[in-house]
């Protein structure tokens, strides 16, 4: 993806901070201005930013349970541009039939954002009613895609569920949600 132009830029933070002010729930006593100067500062970040935005991610800043600041995405639904995605790479060569445009895992970090962990997507839901309608990928442990597998979380009848998959596997209606530190 291109390097965004500078009206782009300007767009994209206009588009964030009315994000930031409509949702105060995610980011309590955080202030736009401090996030605004650290995210203008770091070029990479705002590239970051304007990928996540442009697949669909609608990122906004959450605060971590750890008291850390992240821009996380915050799409009501899995990402609509990062969906039908195996897992990672290496389930992305062993499919021999099918195969997906890529893996969420290698889109993640071309992006330089990280899938979101188990932990942090129930948090995420602490803030909001998120995949009622499609699931996303989260990091999943070695112990499990040593053999295969992979995880995936969605929320169904007011419970967040956590579920596993071949790591081969996508789904039209399954994408997955990143962040990055601030």
């Amino acid at each position: 993806m291109p390097n965004p132009s500078k009206e782009q830029v300007l767009d994209l933070l206009s588009t964030l901070k009315l994000r930031f002010d409509d949702h105060p729930e995610r980011h309590k006593h955080v202030s736009w201005s401090d996030i605004s100067t650290k995210i203008e500062a770091a070029e990479e970040k705002l590239l970051s930013l304007f990928q996540m935005e442009q697949t669909g991610g609608e990122p906004d800043v959450i605060c971590l349970p750890s008291g850390g600041l992240a821009f996380c995405d915050c799409s009501v639904e899995s990402p609509s541009g990062r969906r039908s995605l195996c897992y990672d790479e290496p389930a992305l060569e062993a499919r021999k039939k099918n195969k997906p445009v890529g893996s969420a895992v290698a889109l993640s970090e071309q992006m330089g954002i990280t899938l979101l962990d188990e932990d942090t997507y129930r948090h995420l839901q602490t803030l909001g009613a998120f995949d009622l309608k499609t699931s996303s990928w989260i990091q999943t442990p070695d112990t499990i895609r040593q053999k295969g597998g992979a995880l995936f979380c969605d929320r169904r009848y007011g419970h967040i569920f956590v579920y596993h998959n071949g790591a081969d596997s996508y789904y039209a209606a399954r994408g997955f949600r990143g962040m990055f530190m601030i």
